[in-house]
């Protein structure tokens, strides 16, 4: 699940859910602090740039969060991840139970993730799919 990122902690495509939030305020760290190294293919430019052409991809695609007169999504979902965060939704939606093996068990996870995804669009955070809406 998600962890808690502060800013001075490097955002990368390897959690399973990331708050843009986190990644807000990645950003203005590494583009302000004194102690973040501001020479052109280091690696905190380096990551500064994976942050900005992920904020740029993610503008303007709805949302709830507001930054710089923008909108962007609150929750990446890492495509990986996917069918285990629809089935957390549903159980956190009380649309199913994890309490009872049956009907649980007998769901096809496949076409409850495809029909959830409908409301989702593909974002590609340097190389790995992850899902907002």
């Amino acid at each position: 699940m998600s962890t808690q990122i502060t800013a001075d902690q490097e955002i990368t495509n390897t959690e399973d859910i990331i708050d843009v939030r986190d990644v807000i305020a990645r950003w203005e760290y590494l583009e302000t602090a004194d102690d973040v190294d501001k020479d052109p293919g280091s690696e905190d430019q380096q990551e500064l740039g994976l942050l900005t052409t992920l904020l740029d991809n993610l503008k303007s695609n709805g949302g709830d969060e507001e930054w710089r007169g923008e909108w962007y999504p609150i929750t990446l979902i890492r495509g990986t991840y996917f069918e285990e965060y629809a089935q957390e939704f549903a159980e956190d939606t009380e649309a199913i139970s994890n309490k009872a093996q049956w009907p649980y068990n007998c769901i096809d996870w496949d076409e409850a993730v495809r029909l959830l995804q409908i409301d989702y669009a593909y974002i590609d955070f340097d190389g790995v799919k992850y899902w907002a809406r």
